[in-house]
C-alpha cells in the first residue's frame, strides 16, 4: 500500500494483485487477463527506477515493426569490467541478429588464457563479451499470459532469473543493445546512492 499511495499521489492507475505471486511477471499477468485493449504489455521491474523514457518507446517499436519478435529487453555494455564479476549484475550474450543466448549472474562466456600475442585489443582493455542486461521487457500479449502458465525450469531455477523460462520453451528474446543505461538498484548501498542523488537532484530544482 505505501508504493501504491505513493503512485497515487503522482496520478497513475494502480492495481492490487495476490500475495500468492511468485514474480513481477505473475503480477502483471494478471492485470493483463483483464486489459485485453493492449497489444503490448511493458513491464520496467522496480530496480530500475531510472529507466529512460525513450528506451520504452524503442522496445514499442519494435514489437510493431516486427511480427516475429514475441519479447524484447534491453542491456549495453559494462562501464566498468569488474561488474561483469558481481552476481547482482545480469549478464546476456547475443546472437549476431541480437537474440539472446543466455542470460546468467555469473560472467559469460569463459574466458580461456591466451597469449598476449593473440589476444584482441577490446581483451586487453577488460572489456567483457557479454552485455549488462537491464531489467525492462515487452511482451506481446499472448506471450506474457502463455509465458506464466509454463513452470518454472531448471535453468531459470539455477540462476534464479525467470527470462530464462523463456528460452527454455523455445520463445526468442530480442536484445535492443543501447548506448548506456539506467543504474539498477540490486543492493542496499545501490539504493542510498540513488536516495541521496535524487535529493541533489531535487534541492537544485527548488533552488
Amino acid at each position: 500500500m505505501r508504493i501504491a499511495e505513493a503512485a497515487f499521489n503522482w496520478g497513475a492507475d494502480v492495481a492490487l494483485t495476490s500475495t500468492s505471486h511468485c514474480s513481477g511477471t505473475d503480477r502483471i499477468a494478471e492485470v493483463t487477463r483483464d486489459a485485453k485493449q493492449f497489444a503490448f504489455i511493458i513491464n520496467i521491474q522496480g530496480d530500475e527506477p531510472l529507466v529512460d523514457p525513450r528506451l520504452i518507446d524503442k522496445i514499442v517499436e519494435k514489437l510493431r515493426s516486427d511480427r516475429a519478435i514475441e519479447i524484447v529487453t534491453s542491456a549495453h555494455r559494462f562501464e566498468h569490467p569488474k561488474d561483469a564479476l558481481s552476481p547482482h549484475q545480469v549478464k546476456v550474450v547475443v546472437d549476431l541478429a541480437g537474440t539472446a543466448l543466455y542470460f546468467s549472474r555469473a560472467p559469460i562466456p569463459l574466458q580461456r588464457p591466451k597469449s598476449s600475442s593473440v589476444r584482441s585489443a577490446k581483451q586487453k582493455k577488460g572489456h567483457s563479451l557479454s552485455l549488462r542486461h537491464q531489467g525492462i521487457y515487452g511482451f506481446r500479449r499472448n506471450v506474457l499470459l502463455q509465458f506464466v502458465k509454463w513452470k518454472p525450469a531448471p535453468l531459470e531455477r539455477a540462476e534464479s532469473l525467470e527470462q530464462l523460462r523463456a528460452l527454455e520453451n523455445g520463445i526468442k528474446v530480442h536484445v535492443l543493445i543501447i548506448a548506456k543505461g539506467s543504474p539498477g538498484i540490486d543492493t542496499l548501498a545501490d539504493a542510498e546512492a540513488l536516495e541521496k542523488k535524487l535529493a541533489r537532484a531535487e534541492r537544485r530544482i527548488s533552488r
